[in-house]
């Protein structure tokens, strides 16, 4: 993750959300001197389309049917892919304009899950909006593709908000969990969070275990020139820190993406998944 050669990796669909990608993207790499890759992914079912919708007609109307049906598959074909490169032109402008010298993009055909675990591998951080293109926008429901991408990426998903805004103060949500050690490790080590607030908090009560997870994660953060603030919050995780980061005004939560749960590689953990939909900030998840 701190390997300067690693890619910014941010997924735009077109949606409402792609400007905020955009600059989340510039963000970071202002920070971290990373490069960007833009990437958009054509779905299978908008690449092409096959069915056959010629029904029951005589041969020859058929036949003829059949040939102006191919060539209106090809058009649309070549109209939706000149729709994703003009989708990553605008998006490589964005980024350039926020003053990122380094900026490549890129038009990906197939399921987005795989096009992710084809370029993770170079990636510091998956950039994705919280909705995408085709998501139901009624309050509450969260872009399938998200989950899907949070599920299989081994890399940090930085989900970006509506809008962008400077981030100056981060919470981190802390449960004493593999991945929450490894969100505070990784913060630790990480150029992106230098000269930032960070607030440590873990939400239920404070018994001798969670005291000593707090003032852990306090000193690996020190060794790292960060001084954290620490605290216990009671309440359940997902109305109590998105509570604090309302009231207190955190612009960023970084959280690990599954807590103490026999069904972890299964789903997202529920808390997460509730956080993602209720934070109006950016969510930064760890596996």
């Amino acid at each position: 993750m701190t390997n300067e050669t690693q890619k910014i990796v941010a997924l735009v669909d077109g949606s409402i959300y792609s400007a905020s990608v955009c600059d989340h993207a510039a963000w970071i790499a202002s920070r971290t001197g990373a490069p960007v890759e833009l990437i958009h992914v054509l779905g299978r079912r908008e690449a092409s389309d096959s069915h056959d919708h010629s029904g029951a007609i005589a041969l020859g109307a058929r036949t003829a049917l059949m040939e102006q049906l191919a060539e209106l598959d090809a058009q649309r074909a070549k109209l939706i892919s000149h729709r994703g490169r003009a989708i990553l032109e605008d998006a490589q402008a964005l980024v350039e304009k926020a003053g990122v010298a380094d900026v490549t993009t890129r038009l990906r055909h197939g399921d987005i899950v795989e096009a992710v675990a084809d370029v993770e591998g170079d990636a510091r951080v998956i950039l994705i909006g919280k909705r995408g293109e085709a998501a139901d926008f009624a309050k509450g429901h969260l872009g399938s593709n998200l989950e899907r991408i949070v599920r299989a990426s081994h890399k940090p998903v930085f989900v970006a908000s509506r809008a962008f805004k400077r981030i100056s103060k981060v919470l981190v949500a802390y449960d004493g969990g593999t991945s929450a050690m490894k969100a505070v490790d990784h913060i630790a080590r990480s150029p992106l969070f230098r000269g930032l607030a960070v607030h440590v908090v873990t939400v239920g009560s404070a018994s001798p275990e969670v005291t000593k997870g707090l003032a852990d994660a306090k000193a690996m953060l020190k060794a790292a020139g960060i001084d954290a603030e620490t605290s216990v919050l009671p309440g359940q995780p997902e109305t109590a820190l998105g509570k604090l980061v309302d009231e207190a005004q955190f612009d960023m939560l970084v959280m690990g993406a599954y807590g103490h749960s026999r069904i972890r590689n299964l789903i997202i953990g529920s808390t997460t998944t509730a956080m993602i939909r209720a934070c109006k900030v950016p969510v930064v998840l760890m596996r």
